[in-house]
């Protein structure tokens, strides 16, 4: 393991979390058939410009799911479509998680830097197991700003105590690992082709 890195800040969705497949979420591909929601019709209203206020914490997500079903004249609860949502989105990465639970054994400190609101971060940490796994899941519904705004990364390094040039981002979105580099930080642009070199990378 590089002596260099003292924590390694994985990103969730897309790293962690194998969800992503050629630019879709693939937990929504039987929303129609399984809720009677039309996924174009779920994108449009549900990941719409005040969707970003969810992710920083500043509207809740029931909230925001259950105006828009009401708005579409859905009878479904927007608690029961949270749930099938974090249910059926909860993909773990086997290449990823595997690597996560070999380094529990060197002298690294883990954590999970995400862009997720606060209901999804607690699934995260308790359903999904992740609390269990690493030190701390740093999410951006909780920090209350999302990467790759500075005021992110700034967070977790001083909520660290740790120098940003000892803490390495793995991130599957290079304008967040530009802007973590930017502050100091590592970072390691994870995509299909990169995956296999990240062994390397990390000194294993």
């Amino acid at each position: 393991m590089r002596a260099d890195i003292s924590v390694i800040a994985w990103d969730f969705d897309g790293v962690l979390n194998r969800n992503i497949v050629d630019g879709r979420f693939v937990w929504a591909d039987t929303l129609e058939d399984d809720l009677g929601i039309a996924l174009d019709a779920f994108e449009r209203g549900v990941f719409d410009a005040t969707f970003a206020q969810v992710i920083s914490g500043k509207r809740d997500i029931k909230r925001h799911l259950q105006d828009w079903l009401d708005r579409c004249g859905h009878t479904l609860d927007a608690e029961d479509l949270l749930d099938y949502w974090f249910a059926r989105d909860d993909l773990k990465d086997p290449f990823t998680c595997g690597l996560l639970e070999h380094l529990a054994g060197h002298d690294v400190v883990q954590v999970i830097a995400t862009n997720n609101e606060d209901r999804r971060s607690s699934y995260i940490e308790h359903q999904s197991g992740f609390g269990s796994l690493v030190s701390q899941v740093f999410s951006s519904g909780r920090i209350k700003s999302a990467k790759p705004d500075a005021a992110f990364f700034t967070h977790v390094s001083n909520a660290l105590r740790v120098a940003p040039s000892e803490i390495l981002l793995i991130d599957d979105s290079a304008t967040n690992v530009r802007a973590a580099k930017a502050l100091g930080w590592k970072g390691f642009h994870f995509t299909e082709q990169s995956r296999q070199e990240l062994v390397s990378f990390l000194g294993l």
